[in-house]
């Protein structure tokens, strides 16, 4: 499994995209999340230096396999997923295209994940302060970026802090996992013109 061709790294990352997405929209409509893939998402912004990709995902790519699912389903158009899901994947990747090419945001966050690395090492990643350091941390950087991604939902839980902490961060998880499907050579297009060979990918994964 660490001997990945750059395709199947790409659709790895695309799948970690798209787990966000699915996160961010059920916690925006129904206020709920499954804790494991939430979980396994907020980890991998506190993974900046993995020596395998699985390393990014907590050891395991079926960490991934929400994301794997829907986006699996966002290529066969299956009418189950919910609009904003590809709404949020690909602002995402807008968002990361912005990023960038912003050298002095990018060496900001890397400094300002240290902070909150050693946070987490103190607590845990999903613990609220570490969950409120993320979501200040997006606030201050990728918030301030000329394109913003609007979240939808249902209000009385978007306004509750604790769940605006882990929408942000969140939507941070999905930036890292952006970042790892540009660096394997990822592109917007390729979500038009490609989906066989992501299908293909998916499969041979094992999702």
């Amino acid at each position: 499994m660490n001997n990945l061709d750059y395709s199947q790294r790409q659709t790895l990352a695309l799948a970690g995209v798209f787990q966000v997405a699915q996160l961010v929209s059920d916690l925006a409509t129904r206020g709920l999340v499954d804790q494991h893939t939430f979980a396994s998402s907020i980890g991998s912004i506190l993974i900046t230096d993995p020596e395998t990709t699985a390393d990014i995902y907590g050891g395991d790519f079926f960490n991934l396999r929400t994301g794997a699912t829907t986006l699996r389903k966002v290529l066969l158009k299956d009418s189950s997923i919910a609009p904003q899901v590809l709404h949020y994947a690909m602002g995402i990747l807008v968002l990361n295209t912005k990023l960038a090419k912003n050298q002095p945001m990018l060496t900001a966050i890397g400094q300002r994940l240290d902070t909150v690395k050693s946070q987490a090492m103190h607590f845990n990643p999903t613990h609220e302060n570490v969950l409120a350091a993320l979501a200040g941390l997006y606030q201050d950087t990728l918030s301030t970026l000329s394109y913003r991604i609007q979240v939808k939902g249902n209000p009385t839980i978007l306004q509750q802090t604790g769940n605006a902490d882990k929408v942000r961060s969140l939507l941070l998880a999905g930036i890292r996992s952006a970042m790892l499907w540009s660096q394997s050579g990822g592109k917007r297009w390729k979500l038009l013109f490609s989906r066989k060979k992501i299908l293909q990918d998916l499969d041979a994964l094992g999702f």
